[in-house]
């Protein structure tokens, strides 16, 4: 055997001249992620932009309701207010005109007379497609309701639309020579009354409205003494009973009382003539010391 052949004999051997080849093989590590992909990041941006779109409405409904309280406390339908509605106190002075000497409309022909001044009231502010009038049992029932291109109040506000301010005023003043009482009552369609906390409704806006408008009649020289009463009735008296949702619905109303109703409501909620006895010998309601009687007054009108 010659040199060379011993020595590749030896490299394949094993021999100390040898040199062996390694090879290392590294395992492919599977992160977490590769198992489920990327839907998790999707599903979790998903619910974010859902949280903040919840957070914008709950935002703007907030802020909504707040420029409704502002609304509500800019109106002078309280008795300590100083402005009014909208903080503009001296616009009306001219108003003040002195009234006549007071009235008491009595007959169905005084009430009519009376309703054709307010009929020319209404043509000369231009306002007359939203004036009713209607002469019936218990007096003369005026009317200022919505029309489809006009309303009265501002949408699901106490505030009237300036127009009607100012109608409002002038009647007043016409108010403010009738002795007969006056019933003021609001009314709203049947539409819910939207209110972010949950709180307020169609009953809520009635009575404010009704309020609204009884304020407007003492800036323009009406008596405080003159009203009655002062009450909403939300949707429970539509004008159209088959469309409640109709404009024509949404009104206030002034109810001018003959002497004999007037003195019928003082004696439905005040202290009745002849009270029934709830037991023999112990009468229901008394009348209190020093109370008049409901003739002497309705006396005074």
């Amino acid at each position: 055997m010659s040199a060379d052949d011993a020595a590749s004999a030896g490299k394949g051997r094993g021999g100390k001249g040898g040199h062996h080849e390694t090879i290392v093989k590294r395992g492919r590590s599977h992160a977490h992620d590769d198992d489920h992909g990327g839907s998790w990041k999707v599903a979790f941006a998903d619910f974010c932009l859902a949280l903040m779109c919840l957070f914008l409405v709950l935002w703007l409904l907030n802020a909504r309701e707040d420029e409704a309280v502002r609304d509500m406390g800019r109106s002078t339908m309280f008795e300590g207010s100083t402005g009014l509605l909208d903080g503009q106190g001296g616009h009306i002075e001219s108003l003040h005109v002195p009234p006549e000497a007071t009235r008491v409309y009595e007959t169905r022909e005084d009430l009519e007379e009376l309703a054709e001044r307010l009929r020319q009231l209404g043509e000369e502010a231009g306002l007359e497609e939203n004036l009713g009038l209607e002469v019936t049992d218990a007096g003369l029932r005026v009317m200022l309701h919505d029309t489809e291109r006009r309303g009265v109040f501002r949408l699901g506000s106490a505030i009237p639309t300036e127009r009607f301010r100012d109608l409002l005023r002038r009647l007043g003043t016409l108010f403010a020579g009738v002795g007969n009482p006056i019933l003021v009552v609001g009314h709203t369609d049947a539409v819910p009354y939207r209110s972010a906390i949950g709180t307020r409704s169609n009953w809520h806006l009635s009575s404010e409205r009704a309020l609204s408008a009884r304020t407007l009649l003492l800036d323009g020289g009406m008596p405080s003494g003159a009203i009655l009463q002062s009450v909403g009735m939300a949707d429970n008296a539509p004008l159209t009973p088959d469309d409640p949702d109709a404009a024509v619905n949404r009104r206030i109303e002034f109810m001018i009382l003959g002497p004999a109703r007037a003195r019928a409501i003082r004696q439905m909620f005040g202290v009745p003539d002849n009270p029934t006895p709830l037991i023999d010998g112990v009468q229901a309601v008394g009348r209190m010391p020093g109370t008049a009687p409901a003739e002497a007054q309705d006396a005074t009108p």
